[in-house]
């Protein structure tokens, strides 16, 4: 995915997850980010020739033994930099100026003063302002030439500014909803400091995109796998803007999809977008190769081994095609590439395709956030049922089958899921919610009462998570009347079910999915 037209601001990624933050507040700026590893050199900064760096935050103390540090040289380089938090205090300390263990840390809401001319905080902002801090560690001297700009009660140096050298410290988190006024900073240090232009819109991603799919294919037929998801809905639809009727979808129905959603695939692309789509009913053969599997690594390692073959079956009857679409993502890129982040977890797809197809690569999705993903999705006219349809992993229900995969316990599953999505949409809660389903616990039996009978039925485990991006997710806070509305309709419709729960697990400790 190249991207020639577009200004690049470099966040350098000192832990956790406020990297990733900073570089989509950035992008809402219309100013293109990419993340790097602060093992990145100056060369290298240099030879990117990016409008301006962004130190992230982290959890390291700039004290501690092997922490992380930036190359010298990038403050020599004359491109702008901002530190943020972590990233303030290790420019004050690499640059002469003084960051102390104080005994008393700042976390939450706190109130900034003013304390002088400022490039990023300016005349539109109140001198007295609330922003987000998350520090133990505290500046109290500025290097030789910087200005403090701003100061709270027990952080002397809150904003370093050296307007010269064109290098900005902030001991608070601009990027978070906390810090009312953080964006506009952002947007000044963007703007006015570095000079980038805000062209990085849906749009201009898609007139760029369409013309590098045009340039990487030529004329040769290419395929794409449709899981039903998001990611792959709007890779093919980009694909086939820029290169039509060359592109041949498969659609590999596993049995484990959620209701309604295989013919809703079939809808979109082949009668609406009149996409070319080979539909490949597979459920059968996917239960029986899970059949007495219940160990979770084993199951999705199956699912994907399954969906593989069926693909390949599917393309031998597509023998001239070259090039394989796949709708990775920026977060997929960062999770796999970088030393700061885990690798991908095996059930966020079903596996991935053999060498021996020798497909060359499509990822025309590779450097957008999920949200940008979206936004492109509605550019290119897809229906908003699948444009905010929520994540699905790639083994479906397989994975939220606790137990033993059959088909009478994937239908109870599409069943109670169909349940909890219908009274979330009704309530009007999609946009709210990151992701919510449901979880069979199909080895657990629970005892209960239904008329004058006991019963032994499976308990049902409701799901629901906020999330920006799934790296981090709370539990949703449903109103109680949903709750209740839900347990009711699920016990008294889905039969087999007389126990309902709600999983009240934040990420972390636990993880969305249940296996």
């Amino acid at each position: 995915m190249t991207l020639p037209e577009f200004d690049t601001v470099l966040v350098v990624d000192f832990g956790a997850q406020y990297a990733q933050l900073i570089a989509r507040r950035v992008r809402e700026a219309h100013v293109y980010s990419e993340i790097v590893p602060h093992t990145i050199t100056a060369e290298e900064i240099e030879a990117r020739k990016p409008a301006g760096v962004i130190f992230s935050g982290g959890p390291a103390s700039v004290h501690a033994e092997g922490a992380p540090r930036i190359d010298q040289r990038v403050y020599e380089l004359g491109t702008p930099v901002l530190g943020i938090c972590y990233g303030a205090q290790l420019v004050a300390l690499q640059l002469g100026g003084e960051v102390a263990k104080t005994g008393r840390g700042e976390y939450g809401r706190t109130s900034l003063q003013l304390t002088g001319p400022s490039e990023l905080l300016g005349d539109d902002q109140p001198g007295d302002q609330t922003v987000w801090m998350s520090h133990f560690d505290t500046i109290v001297g500025a290097p030789p030439g910087f200005s403090i700009t701003a100061s709270t009660a027990d952080t002397p140096g809150a904003v370093l500014e050296s307007p010269a050298r064109r290098i900005y410290g902030m001991q608070f988190h601009p990027e978070v909803a906390h810090t009312p006024y953080g964006q506009a900073m952002l947007k000044r240090f963007l703007y006015d400091v570095c000079g980038a232009r805000p062209t990085w819109t849906m749009s201009s991603v898609i007139e760029t995109q369409v013309e590098a799919i045009r340039k990487q294919v030529g004329g040769e037929r290419v395929i794409c796998g449709l899981s039903g998801g998001v990611d792959s809905a709007v890779a093919a639809a980009l694909v086939h803007k820029a290169i039509g009727p060359q592109l041949t979808c498969v659609y590999v129905d596993t049995g484990l999809m959620r209701e309604g959603e295989s013919d809703q695939v079939v809808e979109t692309f082949q009668r609406n977008l009149k996409i070319e789509l080979q539909h490949v009913r597979a459920g059968d053969r996917f239960f029986e190769r899970l059949a007495g599997v219940v160990d979770p690594e084993e199951k999705r390692k199956a699912i994907g081994e399954r969906f593989i073959r069926e693909f390949e079956v599917a393309a031998r009857g597509l023998e001239d095609a070259r090039f394989l679409v796949q709708g990775t993502l920026y977060p997929d890129v960062i999770e796999s590439g970088t030393p700061e982040a885990a690798k991908i977890k095996s059930h966020h797809n079903v596996g991935g395709l053999p060498d021996d197809l020798n497909f060359e690569l499509v990822e025309p999705l590779r450097l957008l956030f999920k949200d940008e993903v979206r936004k492109v999705g509605e550019e290119l006219g897809l229906p908003e049922e699948i444009v905010w349809r929520q994540p699905f992993p790639g083994p479906g229900l397989g994975v939220r089958i606790i137990g033993e995969v059959t088909p009478e316990r994937a239908e109870l599953l599409r069943k109670a899921d169909a349940i909890v999505r219908d009274e979330v949409h009704k309530a009007g809660l999609d946009r709210e919610i990151w992701q919510v389903f449901a979880v069979l616990l199909a080895d657990v039996r629970s005892v209960g009462v239904m008329g004058d009978e006991r019963t032994y039925g499976h308990p049902v485990v409701i799901r629901a998570v906020t999330s920006d991006d799934a790296m981090t997710a709370d539990w949703a806070r449903l109103p109680y009347d949903l709750l209740e509305k839900l347990s009711s309709r699920i016990i008294n419709e889905v039969a087999g079910v007389n126990r309902v729960a709600y999983d009240i697990t934040s990420k972390p400790p636990g993880t969305i999915e249940w296996e």
